[in-house]
């Protein structure tokens, strides 16, 4: 191949791409102007027909042909003869790589989009194209073959049920022994992304409607990477390469972008029909957006950045248009891991290092130590960038990697240019490059060096950088679908289904309201509040969000495949702010805060109050569409008779005034509303042939009008009744239980009375007539409708209900990088959860472990999960500082509180209203915000911070440097964190240390206490007096583990001996004076036994650290 393939010099032809359309057309013909590789690849009109007359046509026909031979040589040569598929590398003959063969298929591709622009191609677009469609639909059909494992992993997400990333090369069958089942969610959003591009740009891929069902099943598979952890791009789950999958922001992003792209997408093309059509669900959408903008710039727990990330935030993904986080991002990941060869995968990345062991699947415990400093680069990131600075028409950093790339290069006997896989470290000079990183030649790897042993990957990713560097391929032929745009400046298309167009920066939500009743329409009306009932939309109905799940669950069903349609999953909070055309029908839905269920919350006005504010702020937030989200609001007659009402016709005005706290409102007439709506078709549900019964919300019907006003209507009694131990009838006999249970005046004690009863003779045993179960299910009610939270909490426990959002705010605190901690406040009654988990998991976890603790507690802590969960979506800088989220110790906090600053006896917090306990995790949250104002004690707020875990930003930064320093590590409460492996295997920044700490600190069992050691790191005493006096003296380390107990004891001894001599006695100076001492006093005492711990009790060693 010749030197103009990667040429920038004037001999070497390309298409010009002038800003100007004028000079486009004078230079066309002019056989003079000779057009310069580069100039900017971006036209005024980004919509740039792919058929415009180009410069110099001979030139670039000719251009065209060599990258033709290149593709022939080096691509499709090696493309499998009967299905299609491409191996990782030439030299594979029997392993085909889906990654691989999705990228191939985009080089080929891509020469085809750069073919289309010239008039007599000689047929050779035509065989590209039809290249490109077999590998893509040979990887569709060995996906499909393993449609019963699509259907698994849409309701558990475990790898056994993963689609497989390598099939046989020459029939598409699985390879044996396993090696294949690797869980990668990017591949298949790859796919997808890709599959949407060429169905764009006008290739027919899809021929039946079992593959559209399919594809709309892959679309189901993706929707959950936000909480799915797979092995990621690597295909080795974590750092540590020990078979242990994790969260990747790369994965999130893939899918993030693959939903974005491929929503309303015909995979019939321009004359497919509606049933073609592809849905997404915004909601699995907008998750993936927040968590892989949430992740960012970090790639997982174990990997602080990742080169993985390069292809996620730019080609072919663009799954971010922040400019913060991409330029955050990319700095990193070009700092930390960019060298003279290429960049690294991630740090202590040992993949292809003269020192790792090939002879082995995994590695050894703090093995990764060993490949720090010697990872190998590789030079396909390289033009990665080179792409990205194309299509952000940045020239100088398309000149800065092409320069990098070119000398990176192989030829081979052809003159053709070859990609190598990586350069590595020779094994003799890896001690040199250790001791000075960047001092070492490095050589390439076999693969990807020779004709014989081509990278295809890379190979793929090179020609396609080299088609747009020489200016034979613009972006938007790369890119049809615009996806290097943000949303609201792609070309709006005219479709019949809803779009991701971006948000304007002045959103209105539009508001109805919608009355129970005529005379609840009436009532509203005194006092300004202008309502519809459902017989005044008609024919617009108002449908529950479980009713819009059955229909969905129709979309996607394929019984000759076994696939059975959408998950049962509900539909979120944009789901039901969309506008439905359903065979005809018109409905709109309301929101799931408005669905009564039988879990105790929907009784709380107050909550709904609160929840009604944050739905539509969410909404406001979050959407995305073209057309603006419709929001119904229902008003039931039950909520009139709440002493809270008024609040809420307090809030209801204020969404008549067009705002709701800075957010902007607009209430009125549905019908008048439905113009500038966002409207949904979907075409796949026929009423008819489904013949499904729906229900939709009813209108009361009453024979008078009714109340005229709130003074009119019966309001619920205020409730309150004496506490009771009832424990003693646990060893009691049944008859005499029952006749308690008869005499028994209060609900909480007829409860637990039932509740024992219940679990020893079973829910259908019969007391006067009455079977367990109906007494308290009618209890229940009774206790909902009195607000009698602590019996209402007992009986939903009893019942073991689970509150329907439970899981996904699990898993939102979960992929935010947090642990959660349920159940008691010692790590004997924890249950740690560290990964997403489904409902019926959820169920184990309260009923099976929490509630043999305390079986209110399992109801009461679903609770607390479920505001931190929304807490942690909307404003994730309260959990600053808070790796694990210990729900006992919380609810400490919140008794702590109450005890001390809220009058009343009522203390207990199972007694509290929901939205009192809502507001309660609030304040203890933001204790930043009113501690000086209250007028706390030094001793109050080591108790409230203790309980919440809460530590400064370089509290893990300081811990790591003792640690360095540390023989044997660190001690807390006998807890042990040793200094190996734990220096070997981990990186100072990583965010799995993090956790490790915590589970040292976990141990502690008294808040104050806990406070105490981490307030040391905060105020640069005990750990930074350490790490500092080390740092000075760095030829300084400690014989044995550094024992923090032993410094707080000896600190509180000089406290003991010098205060006691003054004022008190020594008996009286116990740890609770210790602890109430201001933070000056404190930080004073620990400092003093700091210096002399380290100083005269032979713990300094003069021999270096064995790690530093």
């Amino acid at each position: 191949m010749s030197e103009a393939f990667i040429s920038r010099s004037n001999s070497t032809t390309s298409l010009s791409s002038s800003h100007s359309h004028t000079n486009q057309q004078n230079n066309a013909f002019n056989p003079s102007v000779k057009p310069v590789p580069f100039q900017s690849f971006m036209s005024e009109d980004t919509d740039i027909d792919l058929n415009l007359r180009v410069t110099n046509y001979e030139d670039v026909v000719r251009q065209l042909d060599v990258y033709y031979g290149h593709v022939k040589r080096k691509i499709l040569s090696f493309q499998g003869a009967s299905l299609g598929l491409f191996p990782a590398t030439s030299k594979d003959k029997k392993i085909a790589d889906v990654r691989t063969s999705v990228y191939c298929a985009m080089a080929v591709w891509a020469l085809y989009q750069a073919y289309r622009r010239i008039d007599d191609d000689r047929g050779r677009s035509h065989e590209l194209s039809q290249s490109a469609v077999k590998c893509m639909r040979a990887t569709l059909l060995c996906w499909m073959r393993q449609a019963t494992q699509v259907e698994e992993f849409k309701q558990n997400q475990k790898e056994m049920n993963a689609l497989h990333s390598r099939f046989n090369l020459e029939h598409g069958g699985e390879i044996p022994g396993g090696i294949s089942m690797h869980l990668q969610i990017d591949v298949v959003s790859l796919y997808l992304l890709t599959l949407t591009q060429m169905i764009t740009s006008g290739l027919q891929i899809i021929y039946s409607m079992s593959e559209v069902n399919f594809i709309q099943n892959l679309v189901y598979y993706v929707e959950r990477a936000y909480r799915t952890a797979d092995y990621g791009m690597w295909e080795r789950g974590n750092k540590y390469n020990t078979g242990t999958p994790e969260i990747h922001a790369s994965s999130v992003g893939a899918a993030k972008a693959a939903l974005e792209a491929i929503n309303g997408l015909n995979l019939y093309g321009d004359k497919g029909s509606a049933s073609s059509v592809i849905y997404v669900d915004i909601d699995a959408h907008n998750r993936n957006r927040s968590i892989f903008e949430a992740l960012l710039p970090r790639e997982s727990s174990s990997k602080n950045t990742d080169a993985a990330l390069i292809p996620t935030i730019s080609f072919p993904a663009f799954a971010t248009h922040d400019e913060r986080i991409i330029a955050a991002t990319k700095t990193k990941v070009v700092r930390k891991l960019r060298g003279h060869h290429g960049f690294k995968r991630f740090l202590r990345d040992g993949y292809g290092t003269a020192l790792e062991d090939p002879s082995r699947k995994y590695y050894l415990q703090g093995e990764t130590k060993e490949f720090e400093n010697i990872e190998c680069e590789w030079p396909m990131f390289f033009a990665y960038m080179l792409i990205d600075g194309v299509f952000r028409n940045d020239r100088n950093q398309v000149r800065e990697y092409q320069a990098l790339l070119k000398p990176r290069m192989k030829r081979d006997k052809h003159g053709d240019m070859l990609m190598p896989m990586f350069y590595y470290v020779p094994y003799d000079c890896v001690s040199y490059e250790k001791a000075e990183p960047n001092s070492q030649p490095r050589v390439s790897s076999s693969t990807g060096g020779s004709a014989d042993d081509v990278f295809l990957w890379g190979q793929s990713i090179y020609i396609i950088s080299q088609l747009l560097f020489d200016g034979l391929l613009q972006p938007n032929g790369l890119d049809p679908i615009r996806r290097y745009l943000p949303s609201y400046n792609r070309p709006r298309q005219s479709c019949r289904y809803s779009a991701f167009q971006g948000t304007a920066s002045d959103l209105v939500v539009q508001v109805v309201l919608f009355a129970e009743s005529i005379r609840l329409q009436a009532m509203m009306a005194t006092y300004g509040i202008q309502t519809q009932t459902p017989h005044e939309i008609e024919p617009v109905q108002i449908w529950s969000p479980s009713e819009l799940v059955k229909v969905y669950k129709f979309l996607g069903v394929d019984e000759a495949l076994g696939l059975t349609g959408r998950p049962g999953r509900p539909i979120g909070s944009l789901g039901t702010s969309k506008v439905y055309r359903i065979s005809g029908q018109t409905v709109v839905c309301y929101p799931l805060i408005f669905e009564v269920t039988d879990f105790y919350l929907s009784h709380d006005m107050a909550l709904l109050i609160d929840d009604i504010r944050t739905e539509l702020h969410f909404v406001g937030k979050n959407w995305r569409l073209s057309g603006r989200p419709t929001v119904c609001i229902l008003i039931r007659e039950d909520h009139m008779r709440d002493p809270k009402f008024t609040e809420l016709l307090d809030l209801l005005a204020q969404l008549k005034g067009g705002e709701c706290d800075g957010l902007k409102v607009r209430t009125g007439r549905l019908q008048n509303l439905l113009a500038s709506s966002c409207i949904e078709h979907l075409d796949f549900y026929d009423v008819m042939a489904n013949d499904m019964p729906m229900s939709s919300f009813q209108q009361l019907q009453h024979k008078s009008l009714g109340y005229q006003s709130l003074t009119d209507i019966p309001k619920a009694m205020a409730y309150k009744e004496r506490s009771e131990d009832l424990s003693v009838f646990e060893k009691r006999s049944t008859p005499e239980v029952v006749d308690a249970l008869r005499n028994v005046e209060t609900l909480y004690g007829r409860s637990v009375l039932l509740g024992i009863l219940l679990k020893r003779e079973g829910g259908d045993f019969l007391v006067d007539d009455v079977t367990v179960n109906d007494r308290l299910r009618a209890l229940d009610h009774q206790a909902g409708s009195l607000r009698s939270w602590k019996t209402v909490r007992y009986c939903s426990s009893l019942f073991e209900k689970l509150v329907h959002s439970v899981s996904p705010s699990i898993t939102s605190i979960l992929v935010q990088g947090k642990q959660i901690a349920i159940g008691g406040s010692t790590p004997e009654t924890e249950v740690v959860l560290d990964k997403p988990l489904a409902p019926g998991q959820v169920h184990s976890v309260f009923y099976q472990q929490v509630a043999r603790y305390c079986l209110y507690q399992a109801a009461l802590q679903q609770e607390v999960i479920l505001y931190a969960g929304k807490l942690i979506s909307t404003t994730p800088s309260l959990f600053q500082g808070i790796i694990k989220f210990r729900v006992g110790w919380v609810l400490t906090a919140m008794e702590i509180y109450r005890r001390d600053f809220e009058e009343g006896d009522n203390v207990q917090l199972v007694n509290c209203s929901p939205s009192e306990i809502r507001k309660l995790l609030y304040k203890v949250l933001t204790i930043d915000e009113w501690a000086e104002d209250m007028k706390l004690s030094p001793f109050q707020r080591r108790q409230l911070e203790g309980c919440l875990g809460r530590v400064p930003p370089d509290f893990y930064l300081r811990v790591w440097q003792i640690l360095s320093r540390s023989e044997d590590g660190i001690t807390v409460c006998n807890e042990l964190l040793p200094s190996q492996p734990t220096l070997s295997s981990m990186t100072m920044n990583e965010h799995n240390f993090a956790i490790l700490v915590e589970g040292m600190m976990s141990r502690i069992l008294h808040p104050e206490y806990r406070q105490v050691l981490v307030e040391c790191v905060l105020s640069f005493q005990l750990i930074i007096v350490m790490s500092t006096i080390l740092h000075r003296n760095p030829e300084l380390s400690l014989k044995s583990a550094v024992d923090l107990d032993l410094l707080v004891q000896a600190a509180h001894g000089i406290f003991v001996k010098e205060v006691s001599a003054k004022t008190m006695r020594e008996d009286e100076l116990d740890m609770t004076a210790f602890y109430s001492l201001s933070y000056a006093e404190l930080n004073s005492y620990l400092a003093r036994a700091t210096v002399n711990h380290m100083l005269t009790s032979e713990q300094i060693s003069d021999s270096p650290c064995r790690v530093s």
